[in-house]
Parts: C-alpha cells; structure tokens; sequence
C-alpha cells in the first residue's frame, strides 16, 4: 500500500500544480483597476504614512488620505492599462513601486521630475552602484502581486461598453478623490500648503506622473538643436602678442561644503589645498541637489535666479559663447557626460580608460583628468578653458572614489547599503573621497604652475551637496525647495599663477577680502566672461566674482 502512495504522489502533486497553475481569477476591468489601487496604497507607500500621519493617529484623517490617494492611483490606471498591454503595464507597475518604495526608504529621497530624470540619464556604472542585494528584499515581496496579476483573467466586453465603463470608472476616481478630500478639508488644506512635496511620495503616481512630465518636455528621438546664446560674443582684448591663458575649471561631484576643511570643518580633508595659495570661498550655494539639475544650471545665463528648465535645456551654454569668441574650449569627463552643457564641443570621454596606475575595474579615479593635462593644453597656442568633470564623491559607493592610500578616516563603509553601515563608517568613506579630491586638485595646480609658457588659473566648484544620514536622508536629489543645506552648499576654491595675476592686474588681496561674501552657481557664466576678456550683452559685471579686484582698463 505504501509503496503504491509513492508512486502515485508525483502524479497527484504533478495535477495539483497543473490545477492551481490553470486557476483564474475573472475580473472586470473596473474591478481590477480598483483592487490594483487599494494594493498600491496599503502596500506600496509606507513613506507616504510616515510623512502624512502624525501621532496619535487620527482615524478620519487616515481615512481621508486613504481615499483620496486610491482614488489618484485608481484614475491614473484607469488611464494607462488598456486591453492587450494592461496585464504587463500593471506587472511593471508593481515592480516600479517597489523599487520606488525601497529607494525612498533606503535614501529618504522623493521621487519628482528631477529624479526621474536623474534615473533616465545615468550612466550603467552609476546604476550599478544602487542595485544591491538588498533590492532582492522589496522584488520578493512584490512576487505574490505579480503572481496574482498574471492568474486574472478580464471579463469580455463590446469597445463601445468598455470605453463607457471606462469613462465612467474616471468620473467615479474623480468623485471618491472629491470624498476623501471633503472628509477632512481644513486639514488636508493645511497639509498641502505645508507640506506640498509630501506627494513626491505617493507611489506609483510619483514615478507615473513625473515619468510622463520628462517625456514631454523631452520627447524620445533625435535631439533637439540647441538654440544659441551670445551671438554678439567677442575677447577683448583679443590674444595676440601676449602670453596664452589656460583657465581649468574643475567640476567636483557631490562635495559638500560642511565637510570641506578650508572652510572649518573639525576634520582637515583639504591638506593639499592647504598648502597652496589658494583662495576659498566659504559660503556657495549650487542651483540645484543633483548633477542633472546643477550642471546645465551653472553654465546657463538664466540661472537658479531667473530658473527656467525648458530655456536652460533648450539654449547653449557659456561654453559655446566662449568658443564662439575664440577662446577653445575642451571637456574632459570621469562622469556621466555633460548634460548638454558641451554639445557640439570637443570632448574626451576618460571614464572607460585603463592606464594601470589610476584606474581599476571599470572606473578611473579623477587623476586620470590631470595625468597629460599639460599634454592636452600644449596642443592649442590660443587662449583656452578645460574643464575637468570629476567623479568626486558620487555615492552610494564612497569607498570606490579613492585609492586604498587614502582611507585615512576608519572604519569606511564599503558597501552601497549604507543602512548596514554605521553613519561614523559612511562619513569615514565620504571624507576618504574629500581627501583624493584634495589630492587632485593639489596636482592639478601643480601641474599649472609648471606651464611657464601659458598664464594659468585654477577654479574647483561641486555641482551639488550630500546628504550623510541628517534626518534620515542620504545621497542626494531632494526637490530644492525642501532639499537640506547639506545638499545645496558646495565648497569652492580658486587658484592664480603669478603670471595670471600680474597680466591681467588681478588683486589677490581684493579677492581674499570678498571671498567670505555669499555667492551661487549664478555667478560662475560672469566670472568666466570676465576672466576670458569676453564681451556680450549677457555679460553682467555685478556677478562676476573678480571684476572689482581687476585694475580699470585691465
């Protein structure tokens, strides 16, 4: 008897599965998107609650944001999953929401147009810095979803019935969004106007909702021409019998002001700079928290003042007014490429390098940027501006933007799962690739200062910020309004050979006196127009950082 059990168990348990494989569960449409909506906003939005609902908890106000937020993510399916391609759109809804939900929790980051942005436009070694094993956590949890999405089965219905039931689903989202909003008015009211970036959070109508505005503003397909700027530009005086003038400009990546040691911070992580004469510039606020946001931002003319995305995407840079008025320009890049900044431009991609002695695996650490910079310059006898595009501090992975030599501070986090770490390991790390940027900029103005043949100067400003653990943020990306001063205030400094400042009657006494002034990325267009001797009617001398430390006539 036992024996014939054993052998007919495989069987059994073989036409088990086969049953509960070919079970279906038979759905309207309407059903569908409804249950879809309550399981987004029990399940995928645990931030949202956080941030929304204070304690104690008050049950009304639970159930009016409860309410109101199916309703926003019932309308927006009722958009978006249709016959045929609604079964795998809701599959990588679920898989998008869960992503969104870890990386929100993970990094305390909101999730708008800016970061989705930041997301689309990242290159695969940045991308590969965030896909950690502690990802596999939220893609197990939203297993059983997909699993249940993929055993409905829709019921069937004429076009003509489908589309009304359709419309009719939208007016009754709109209605129940209408209720939950009603059942808690002068409270919701209050929370909207205090707290507006909270709806950042709700998933998935942040990554759906901001997803659509990228697109629009940026449709797939061949890029758009780059309407120009300073047409008028001309250098005067033009180069001529004078000595050339090279002007790096180095770009840091995620550096912050508050751990910047020339600007007082309990730890020196700027040795190198130290001791060179150099000038620092305290108090710098970036134009934006991200690299996609602050890079065509601080080139454009518009600024963070006057900021208006579309015109900062849709128009040439500072850059391209200097080549326009003679002066070469070269980029050279250890990121993710230029954000538009130097289209058109000469480039040089160094990221992909393999010289042995400052690269490993697939990144080059940033002395790669300086290792023949000498080289590169000597090839153009004209004025000219290189700028350097470090990979600096990019995180999550600190512990990769330096070589081994450098990890002073320790214990460093080593991993990209900065909540295994200690929050004393991740600013160990994050220091560790203060002291490398350090190091590189104390080369390059080395290898300036050895370029008799040009008059040489020196400017290194970070894009944006970072956050290390304050208020349960990490990394970067926050919508500027809300985003913490650790983001947005970025070290600055500036270097000038002796030959720079005797020629063009620069006071260096002046620019150390007004360097603990306030200034932004808005003034980084003016000051090199001004340090170019290049003229335009967009040229503004109240924001160029050296115009009244120049002698007149200069």
């Amino acid at each position: 008897m036992s024996a014939a059990l054993k052998t007919l168990a495989p069987a059994a348990w073989g036409d088990h599965l086969r049953a509960v494989w070919a079970w279906r569960l038979r759905l309207s449409s309407e059903a569908m998107i409804l249950w879809a909506s309550v399981y987004f906003t029990l399940a995928s939005n645990a931030m949202f609650w956080k941030a929304a609902v204070p304690s104690p908890i008050q049950i009304r106000w639970v159930f009016s944001l409860a309410v109101l937020i199916t309703a926003v993510n019932g309308f927006l399916l009722a958009l978006l999953l249709w016959p045929r391609l609604w079964r795998a759109t809701l599959m990588v809804l679920i898989v998008l929401a869960a992503m969104a939900g870890h990386y929100m929790s993970a990094y305390g980051i909101y999730i708008d147009a800016d970061m989705v942005r930041n997301v689309i436009k990242t290159d695969w070694r940045e991308a590969h810095d965030l896909l950690g094993w502690d990802l596999l956590i939220p893609l197990v949890t939203a297993a059983p979803a997909i699993l249940l999405v993929s055993r409905i089965e829709l019921t069937r219905r004429p076009w003509a019935r489908a589309l009304l039931a359709r419309v009719g689903l939208l007016v009754a989202m709109a209605l129940l969004g209408a209720l939950g909003a009603a059942t808690s008015l002068q409270a919701l009211s209050s929370f909207l106007r205090n707290q507006r970036e909270v709806r950042y959070l709700v998933t998935p109508a942040n990554v759906v909702v901001s997803l659509a505005k990228v697109i629009s503003e940026e449709p797939p397909g061949k890029a758009r021409v780059q309407l120009p700027i300073g047409e008028d530009a001309v250098q005067r005086p033009a180069a001529g019998t004078r000595k050339p003038r090279l002007l790096v400009l180095v770009v840091g990546e995620t550096a912050r002001a508050a751990n910047w040691g020339l600007s007082g911070y309990t730890r020196q992580t700027t040795p190198a700079l130290a001791k060179r004469n150099v000038v620092n510039y305290p108090h710098v606020s970036a134009c934006g928290s991200s690299t996609e946001v602050s890079l065509p931002c601080m080139f454009s003319p518009y600024g963070r003042k006057d900021y208006n995305e579309k015109a900062i995407r849709g128009h040439q840079s500072v850059l391209h007014v200097l080549q326009r008025a003679g002066v070469r320009v070269l980029w050279r890049d250890n990121q993710s490429g230029c954000k538009g900044v130097c289209s058109g431009l000469e480039i040089q991609d160094l990221h992909a390098r393999t010289d042995a002695d400052v690269c490993e695996g697939n990144r080059c650490y940033d002395q790669i940027l300086v290792k023949d910079l000498a080289q590169q310059a000597r090839t153009h006898r004209g004025d000219q501006v290189i700028v350097l595009h470090m990979l600096g501090n990019h995180g999550p992975t600190y512990a990769e933007r330096y070589p081994r030599q450098f990890a002073r501070f320790t214990p460093e986090c080593t991993t990209s799962d900065l909540g295994r770490c200690e929050r004393e390991q991740i600013v160990n790390a994050y220091d560790n690739a203060l002291l490398y940027t350090d190091h590189v900029l104390g080369n390059t103005i080395d290898a300036l200062a050895q370029m008799s043949d040009y008059d040489t100067a020196m400017i290194y400003v970070s894009d944006h910020g970072e956050s290390l653990g304050e208020n349960g943020l990490f990394l970067h990306g926050m919508p500027y309004a809300i985003a913490p001063k650790e983001q947005l205030q970025v070290p600055m400094v500036a270097w000038f050979s002796h030959g720079w400042q005797q020629h063009t009657r620069l006071d260096l006494h002046c620019v150390r006196q007004n360097a603990s002034a306030a200034y932004s990325h808005d003034n980084l267009f003016h000051t090199l127009l001004g340090l170019t001797d290049v003229r335009t009617a967009l040229y503004q001398p109240d924001q160029d950082l050296y115009r009244s430390c120049r002698a007149p006539g200069s």
